[in-house]
């Protein structure tokens, strides 16, 4: 009988729930019973943490699809469920990054641009193809009998969303828009410029030309200036329309390859986080099809704010959602890699950012 892998997304949250309450029941929201159905017994579930992108464990079908609305999880029900049973459980701190398999499974090979592999994890249950399940199979299996500790930010495996419960999953609830304005003091501004330079000099030397908002230009980090860095352009390539590329010109960091554009950076430290993603969104509204990978860069502590505001209704309404392209980068983990990088930062590849930061996207 030919078995069908499928994939099942958890958060640290949703994954603690389930083994708390036996881990024998997967559950998938309401909307996605008709693809449930298509699950038969022998089918294998690819269970994957989002936030911190790794494969914890494989759990076979073993029986038919049914409906219970009993709690499990305590911010959903999850009514369309599975019984099954465990094949390969590791922790979170053994699990698998899924970028050591990015030279084996198949959504890594021939990428648009640097976020298209998310595309396979966008929701779930969805059928992945033999051979990739049988790669995570095999490496979970492996991973179980020599384990490899790689310590995972706690606050990801405890992240909850703001939001409230729909038929269409769980909404993002925006911050009150009559709040004060935040404090803006010296060391936020500090960090901004810390952070800007940082990402400056790192796309600097890993062969890139980049680009700072024209207004930071007179910018110093140490007493070194930011107009002075190697490679820094005065000019960006004009390849939109009038109105695109003065949205372009203000994004705190690019980095660029000839005419093409690598990555770009909004830094957040002393605004509401808001303003540099309109600007984010406003690229996406006037260029759908732009291939640009989107990164906001923000302190440790503004993490949960970062992702409450990129899955905000306004920005989830665009094609495509903010959430799917944007990712959020600590202002720690990119201090700390860069230090671990060092000498070796010239043959640092651009899929680098991908492990330094994380998916904002809630219904991955």
């Amino acid at each position: 009988m030919k078995r069908n892998y499928w994939l099942d997304l958890f958060t640290g949250a949703t994954w603690f729930e389930f083994l708390k309450a036996g881990g024998n029941i997967s559950g998938f929201r309401e909307s996605r019973w008709s693809t449930v159905q298509k699950i038969k017994p022998g089918d294998y579930l690819i269970c994957y943490l989002t936030g911190v992108s790794r494969f914890i464990g494989i759990l076979e079908v073993v029986e038919k699809p049914f409906k219970d609305n009993s709690p499990i999880w305590k911010d959903e029900d999850f009514p369309s469920r599975l019984k099954v049973k465990e094949i390969v459980s590791l922790t979170p701190n053994t699990a698998i990054p899924v970028h050591t398999l990015r030279d084996q499974l198949s959504f890594f090979q021939d990428l648009k641009s640097h976020h298209a592999w998310t595309g396979a994890f966008r929701s779930s249950p969805s059928k992945w193809s033999t051979e990739d399940g049988e790669i995570v199979l095999k490496s979970l299996i492996d991973a179980n009998e020599n384990p490899i500790e790689r310590p995972v930010d706690e606050r990801k495996l405890k992240y909850r969303p703001k939001g409230f419960k729909s038929k269409v999953g769980t909404v993002s609830m925006p911050s009150n828009e009559n709040d004060e304005p935040e404090k803006i003091d010296k060391k936020l501004y500090s960090d901004h410029t810390e952070i800007q330079y940082l990402l400056l000099k790192l796309g600097s030397d890993m062969g890139f030309d980049v680009w700072a908002a024209r207004n930071d230009r007179g910018r110093e980090f140490k007493g070194k200036k930011i107009a002075n860095i190697p490679k820094i352009k005065t000019e960006l390539p004009n390849q939109f329309d009038e109105v695109t590329n003065r949205t372009i010109e203000l994004i705190d960091v690019l980095w660029l390859q000839k005419n093409n554009y690598v990555a770009a950076f909004e830094i957040e430290s002393t605004t509401s986080i808001y303003s540099g993603l309109l600007r984010m969104s406003d690229l996406i509204a006037m260029q759908p099809n732009v291939n640009i990978p989107l990164y906001l860069a923000a302190p440790d502590e503004r993490r949960e704010k970062v992702i409450s505001e990129i899955n905000r209704a306004t920005f989830s309404k665009l094609s495509p959602r903010l959430s799917e392209i944007c990712r959020y980068i600590s202002f720690s983990e990119l201090r700390d890699q860069i230090k671990k990088v060092g000498e070796f930062v010239q043959v640092i590849k651009p899929e680098f950012l991908e492990i330094i930061s994380e998916s904002c996207d809630l219904e991955e």
